[in-house]
């Protein structure tokens, strides 16, 4: 799903769980209770197939049962393989180290964070002024 997360250690996986965590505290119980139940139906869903569950594949068998789970027939299965992307992504991009790495800079303020916004006048960086610079003329 994402692929830096091939590289993370175990300190990485607990901040993306804690941030997953802190997401689903605020869903009502029944979705809790769902999206519970649906991990462990995927987990042992490859046991007839490959003879292990899904936390015991290694990642290729991992990885290519997930990509036919995105495809699976039934709608709600798609669905539910969306949803634990979607969290797994939350759950990644959520990081500051992350968000950082590909230059995300959006602030809880939102735009009140902005210089501008504080009266403060905006520094441009070179990258800046090279992207403005090349853009195309309209």
């Amino acid at each position: 799903m994402v692929p830096e997360l091939r590289a993370a250690g175990p300190q990485h996986w607990m901040e993306i769980e804690a941030e997953i965590e802190r997401a689903l505290a605020q869903r009502p119980s029944a979705v809790r209770r769902q999206l519970a139940s649906f991990l462990r139906l995927i987990d042992w869903f490859p046991l007839l197939r490959h003879g292990r569950r899904l936390t015991k594949l290694d990642s290729e068998k991992r990885s290519a049962l997930l990509q036919s789970l995105e495809r699976h027939p039934l709608l709600l299965i798609r669905r539910g393989i969306w949803g634990v992307r979607t969290l797994v992504f939350l759950g990644y991009y959520t990081r500051a180290d992350v968000a950082a790495r590909i230059g995300y800079r959006a602030h809880p303020d939102g735009w009140d964070a902005r210089p501008e916004s504080r009266g403060e006048r905006p520094s441009a960086t070179p990258q800046d002024v090279g992207a403005v610079n090349k853009r195309p003329h309209v």
